[in-house]
């Protein structure tokens, strides 16, 4: 019998940090619950990213995963955009961390090959994936469909580390 482990995805971003909680059983999957943190655009930087933290914080008390995944940053051609998505980012693997999780990191080409078999899907096949993947997920944006496909991309390698390990 396989163990059920929860595991909360994270989107980060400054503006809209996506998440997402399924359940992984073997190669059995569960969705669970996912939702956005939108902190207001109009707060100066520290504060937006207090509530990112604060987000993130709640949402692991109330769903209390296993386990967490963050998507990698996609550097931007832009310094300034690049280096606050790299502030958002610090705080989605560290709200996790904090409360004792183990943290799983992704690049956006490996999500995408996980769910939908090809590294450059583009957000429509990826949706669509994650609702064939996940009966009953009900997402209403990319940020928290993004964060359901982390989180089946942290099941399938998380299985296939610990095959391997039992193996070896």
């Amino acid at each position: 019998m396989n163990e059920t482990i929860r595991i909360l995805g994270i989107d980060p971003g400054l503006r809209r940090t996506g998440w997402g909680l399924i359940e992984s059983a073997g190669n059995r999957l569960r969705f669970v619950a996912t939702g956005v943190i939108t902190p207001e655009t109009s707060l100066d930087l520290p504060q937006r990213l207090n509530l990112l933290f604060e987000g993130l914080i709640d949402i692991i008390a109330q769903w209390v995963p296993d386990e967490a995944a963050v998507e990698e940053t996609f550097v931007s051609p832009g310094a300034r955009s690049a280096l606050h998505l790299g502030q958002a980012r610090g705080i989605a693997v560290l709200a996790p961390a904090h409360k004792g999780l183990v943290v799983g990191e992704y690049a956006a080409n490996l999500i995408k090959k996980s769910v939908v078999g090809t590294g450059h899907a583009d957000k429509n096949q990826v949706q669509l994936m994650v609702k064939t993947l996940l009966p009953g997920a009900d997402f209403k944006s990319a940020d928290a469909a993004d964060a359901l496909a982390i989180a089946i991309c942290h099941a399938h390698h998380r299985t296939r580390r610990t095959l391997e390990r039992k193996s070896a």
